[in-house]
């Protein structure tokens, strides 16, 4: 059983049958899972998911307070983009010389339009990295999973509405069971609240971290979307390298976005004064990595 969706419409049926793919070689292209690339991708994605969240609960447990900084460390990592851009760049800069003398290679595979786009992405995502700092600093890791989990229910919705993809029975199952358990922690609400959290501050959480789902469940088709827009109106193929790009510029941004809420609510500041009245022998342990810094608790005390 499936309900059907309204038709696609041309830019996403461009998309669809060929812009979206970086595959090359028709029958002979190889699946997605025997790719090192993309496996690669998955196996980051993982250890980021499990970790992530248990580093920054970790954080608020030892006594952080910094919501924006531990806002900032979740898109901190975009310059690690950079050499596989390089890498691609210089590629394509010799292909364009054999093929052509005359014409140069782009810096960007990105338009205009597309990198507007993606930069109005990027501060969403700023914003959903907020809430979501702010959930975790009063909710507990398990509690926290399970409400980002509905994000797929709100993409499902989400990318019926946006990008018009088919909405079959078993996403609709999917949804219900995930909805559900969301709505059995909200009656349950306070049962698994840590010690020292207020019940308002456990149920500001609790709607922050669900409103960092709804939020990332809409982002999604978005990106879809330009994506779809940008290959039906430059007749080019979404490839793996104008992804990097779509994520770096999303990661300068959000980060920016994070920098700035520290700076109105003087983090900086708070994080320098501390620096200078603490021992320079003592490291701390930041988003996964033992890093020598010059104070002890210049990012675990708030």
């Amino acid at each position: 059983m499936e309900i059907e969706a309204t038709p696609l419409s041309p830019q996403q049926q461009a998309y669809n049958d060929g812009g979206g793919s970086d595959q090359r070689g028709g029958a002979g292209a190889k699946p997605l899972y025997r790719n090192p690339v993309v496996v690669v991708n998955f196996l980051l994605m993982a250890v980021g998911t499990v970790c992530g969240p248990l580093l920054f609960r970790a954080y608020f447990l030892h006594g952080g307070t910094r919501k924006w900084l531990t806002c900032l460390l979740q898109t901190a990592a975009w310059p690690l983009l950079l050499p596989p851009l390089c890498v691609s760049f210089f590629s394509r800069r010799r292909r364009q010389r054999e093929e052509s003398a005359t014409e140069a290679a782009p810096l960007s595979l990105m338009s205009g339009t597309l990198l507007a786009a993606t930069v109005a992405i990027g501060l969403v995502i700023g914003l959903i990295d907020f809430l979501y700092a702010y959930g975790l600093a009063y909710l507990p890791v398990s509690t926290t999973s399970i409400l980002v989990s509905t994000q797929l229910a709100f993409t499902a919705v989400f990318v019926l509405v946006v990008v018009r993809h088919r909405f079959t029975a078993f996403s609709v199952n999917a949804v219900v069971l995930i909805v559900v358990g969301a709505a059995m922690l909200g009656l349950n609400g306070g049962g698994d609240r840590p010690a020292g959290v207020s019940r308002a501050q456990y149920y500001a959480g609790f709607a922050m971290t669900l409103g960092s789902a709804a939020l990332y469940g809409l982002v999604l088709p978005l990106m879809e979307l330009s994506q779809a827009q940008h290959a039906a109106r430059a007749g080019a193929a979404v490839t793996y390298t104008l992804v990097l790009e779509i994520q770096m510029v999303i990661g300068i941004t959000a980060t920016a976005f994070s920098a700035v809420g520290m700076l109105v609510n003087r983090e900086f500041h708070a994080r320098m004064d501390r620096a200078a009245r603490a021992p320079r022998d003592q490291t701390v342990l930041c988003a996964g990595s033992t890093l020598p810094v010059s104070t002890h608790a210049s990012l675990i005390e708030s």
